[in-house]
């Protein structure tokens, strides 16, 4: 990992990270954390770039219409403990999970949109597990 990457790491862990944390709390009341496979991204700058908008941005939209009311609040305060991102090299280990609470989201992030899920197919899948 060059000079570049970690400065973007230290970016992403100091100010981008803390800062999506508390936009989830302000959308449904609660902080949930981020847990990222800094490893999967340590020879990738291009998905440092690009990990925010992807994950994070995406997370954050799906999570406004579900917490449009008090109910929606409620089920992702109980329900989502923590948020897990992975970089991965192949479009067939894509995956988006959510079991125990852990909602993990493994992305191409150098692919920018083609790498990532939009916020509906999150919001779906939220919804259809709180």
């Amino acid at each position: 990992m060059g000079l570049n990457e970690r400065r973007k790491v230290k970016e992403l862990q100091e100010v981008v990270f803390p800062a999506r944390v508390k936009e989830i709390q302000e959308i449904c009341g609660k902080e949930i954390p981020y847990e990222v496979d800094w490893e999967s991204l340590a020879d990738d700058a291009e998905g440092l770039n690009f990990i925010d908008n992807i994950s994070c941005h995406r997370l954050n939209m799906a999570l406004r219409v579900i917490c449009q009311d008090e109910l929606g609040k409620a089920a992702v305060r109980d329900g989502l403990k923590r948020i897990k991102l992975k970089n991965v090299k192949l479009p067939s280990a894509r995956k988006l999970h959510f079991e125990a609470g852990a909602l993990e989201m493994s992305c191409q992030y150098a692919l920018k949109l083609d790498g990532a899920f939009s916020d509906g197919e999150i919001r779906e899948l939220l919804v259809s597990k709180l």
